[in-house]
């Protein structure tokens, strides 16, 4: 009853309600992200409070990691049988009681469930192909800047709870910087719950940029949770599939397992300390909010193939270079500008590059594949980085390793011949 008010108010005003539901999938990827990328602040205080090592609490970490992106195939199921609503709410609230649970961890399997199991699972419920149905669902038009939009979300929650949660830590502790993520869920779980819809027909309006009026929301399509592993069988029969995957774990291995876990605590190695160590995440933040925006723009009008070369070239060049900067405001803030303007600016071409060569139909699980990739990458990061740095006592193999896997993805996607299925859609589509 409130969405179906609200909608017909913002009508009336010309307003699509299409752009709720962006606000919502905004909101959600943004306190989830920051969720997720919180505990890579936590590293050297959970260090010292429990007596776990970097590498211990760094293979917890990648747990969620992983769970994050082999939720990815099967989210679109959740969504189509569940519908959003449902779904968003459940993966905010297992994120919410499992920051909540975390306050009062003694051990360290403790810290595997809570934040890597139930902060996996949650996160991953929605992650990226949430953004890849709503696109479909609510608009005919601007698919590929909305998903530029939604993907952008995470790099926002850096950009606004990690220097927060490290200035928290600072003077007042690690469970206090727990809490405003914490909260935060807590709110858009709520607004998710109150004012989220599946589909536009649910609030009698025809998707953003159709010309048809609305229509009864179509009967749910008869799939079961085998259907991913069936769309797996089938992509994977596809060159074009497997050069999207490399280079997706690539994508996760150079972002989320190494630079989002690890970057505090290689400032700290250089005698950086957290809060500046965090506002300069937070400035690749700001960098990666415009250059996702603006790669989502760019992604309907250039070809994908080369925007991901020269995206993941200038992500291994910046990495290669950060081991030289010298850790100065000088050299971190050039590593950030070229850095953070393709931390996920990758997301958009690979969606589309996915529905072209898949189509409407399955683009959805396939990308949820992919992206699964991209977190078994992440993990793989998230606990080889952790390892090298507790064997080695530096972070420097892992970097330069990084580097050369992003030049080794830059020729990668270049590789990509595409045979457009015939049901492709301009973008990402969702299962249905």
């Amino acid at each position: 009853m409130i969405a179906h008010t609200l909608s017909q108010r913002l009508q009336r005003r010309g307003i699509h309600y299409a752009w709720v539901i962006v606000a919502l999938t905004f909101l959600t990827g943004l306190t989830s992200s920051a969720a997720l990328g919180l505990p890579g602040a936590l590293l050297q205080p959970l260090s010292k409070e429990f007596g776990w090592g970097v590498d211990q609490i760094s293979s917890a970490l990648a747990v969620r990691f992983a769970l994050f992106g082999l939720m990815g195939p099967f989210s679109a199921i959740l969504m189509e049988r569940f519908g959003l609503r449902k779904v968003v709410v459940t993966a905010l609230s297992l994120i919410t009681v499992g920051s909540l649970l975390a306050l009062g961890m003694t051990q360290f399997w403790h810290l595997v469930l809570l934040w890597g199991v139930m902060l996996g699972v949650g996160s991953g419920m929605t992650a990226l192909v949430l953004s890849a149905v709503v696109s479909n669902r609510w608009f005919e038009t601007r698919r590929g800047l909305v998903v530029g939009m939604l993907t952008a979300s995470s790099a926002t929650g850096q950009l606004i709870f990690l220097p927060v949660g490290a200035w928290l830590v600072e003077h007042f502790g690690w469970r206090m910087a727990v809490l405003p993520v914490l909260v935060a869920c807590a709110v858009i779980a709520l607004a998710v719950f109150f004012l989220m819809r599946n589909r536009p027909a649910d609030v009698g309006q025809a998707p953003f940029g159709a010309t048809q009026p609305a229509s009864a929301a179509a009967a749910p399509i008869a799939i079961g949770f085998t259907t991913p592993f069936r769309i797996l069988r089938e992509a994977s029969g596809s060159v074009v599939f497997w050069l999207l995957a490399g280079s997706f774990f690539i994508c996760g291995l150079s972002t989320n397992g190494l630079i989002q876990t690890h970057f505090i605590s290689l400032c700290g190695d250089a005698g950086l300390g957290p809060v500046p160590a965090a506002s300069v995440l937070a400035m690749m933040g700001a960098f990666d909010l415009v250059g996702t925006i603006l790669s989502g723009w760019l992604s309907d009008r250039y070809d994908n193939r080369k925007l991901l070369f020269w995206y993941y070239s200038l992500r291994g060049l910046s990495l290669l270079w950060l081991p030289y900067s010298d850790f100065t405001l000088y050299g971190l803030s050039v590593f950030a500008m070229f850095y953070g303007l393709d931390w996920i600016a990758t997301v958009p071409p690979t969606v589309r590059l996915v529905a072209t060569t898949f189509g409407k139909e399955k683009a959805g699980m396939v990308f949820g594949w992919i992206f699964a990739a991209h977190q078994l990458g992440a993990a793989l990061a998230a606990f080889g980085a952790g390892q090298v740095r507790t064997l080695l006592l530096t972070y420097n193999p892992a970097l330069f390793t990084a580097g050369a896997a992003c030049l080794v993805a830059g020729l990668m996607v270049l590789a990509i011949r595409l045979r457009p299925a015939a049901s492709a859609a301009p973008v990402a589509a969702s299962a249905a």
